[in-house]
């Protein structure tokens, strides 16, 4: 019955304005809860470098039961922790790190911009300062954040070559089966010059990638992988060596390096890979 509902929502094109209407009254919810009961952090502490507001802690967020045995068992860095969301604007940490790398450690000024999935956060900051395109494979989900996201299959663009002076993909290929063929057609419709950020879960842990692409079980991905629509875990130098074997000169920034943004509650583990063409 819920499959027959979905398929008929989607076949008369309410499911996606639903869903988006749904996570709006859950997330204005949840905004004003924290904003309220985090009051009494204000103040010194961490700075939200989007909203600029301070508090002594931000909101924690940790792995549900489901998920938290692939998580903890493979040392997985994928955004969790004590420090997670800012209580006033909910930006969440891993879209605070790529702030701060646009701000300060890009190589050049990016004026054509193509954002998956694009967060809310950084789609705003960004769309200010450059041209920005949004795609998805799922765009329904993102019309609440920018009205023209366009669909796009990423191991197919849709887009001429070195269309993009910079791409982010933040926690995006660990969802596709075919990884490394988005990640050539993401080198393709880059720039000479351009820059990709391509931030993924890794482990610095695991010997090898662990991975079934073609797995269609979201019960059995979230115990393998820590999320009902992952298809795989990246052994951090296994990833870096996908990247260069798709033609990307990669940038790795460490988290002893990144320390000097600490400030704003970012992941203390994660580090940057940024895809140089």
């Amino acid at each position: 019955m819920k499959a027959y509902l979905k398929d008929l929502l989607k076949k008369i094109k309410l499911y996606h304005p639903l869903q988006f209407l749904y996570r709006s009254c859950i997330n204005f919810t949840r905004n004003k809860f924290f904003q309220l009961t985090y009051l009494k952090y204000k103040g010194r502490g961490f700075t939200c470098n989007f909203c600029r507001e301070s508090y002594k802690k931000f909101v924690p967020e940790y792995p549900s039961a489901d998920i938290s045995h692939a998580i903890e068992s493979n040392d997985v860095i994928a955004g969790y922790g004590v420090n997670v969301y800012c209580p006033n604007c909910m930006s969440k940490n891993r879209e605070r790190l790529v702030l701060d790398v646009i701000q300060n450690e890009l190589p050049i000024r990016p004026r054509t911009v193509l954002h998956f999935s694009p967060e809310k956060h950084l789609y705003n900051y960004l769309k200010a300062r450059a041209s920005v395109t949004t795609v998805d494979i799922m765009p329904g989900f993102y019309k609440g954040i920018d009205r023209s996201v366009r669909y796009a299959d990423a191991t197919s663009l849709l887009f001429e070559d070195e269309s993009f002076d910079m791409i982010i993909a933040n926690h995006i290929l660990e969802h596709i089966p075919n990884d490394t063929a988005a990640m050539r057609e993401m080198f393709r419709v880059l720039r000479k010059g351009g820059v990709a950020i391509l931030q993924v879960p890794y482990s610095v842990e695991l010997a090898s990638t662990i991975e079934e692409p073609f797995i269609n079980d979201p019960a059995r991905q979230a115990k393998l992988f820590g999320q009902k629509d992952h298809v795989r875990i990246y052994a951090l130098p296994d990833y870096i060596t996908r990247l260069k074997d798709c033609g990307f000169t990669v940038n790795k920034l460490t988290p002893e390096y990144l320390k000097k943004y600490a400030k704003h509650a970012i992941q203390d583990e994660e580090c940057v890979i940024m895809g140089l063409k």
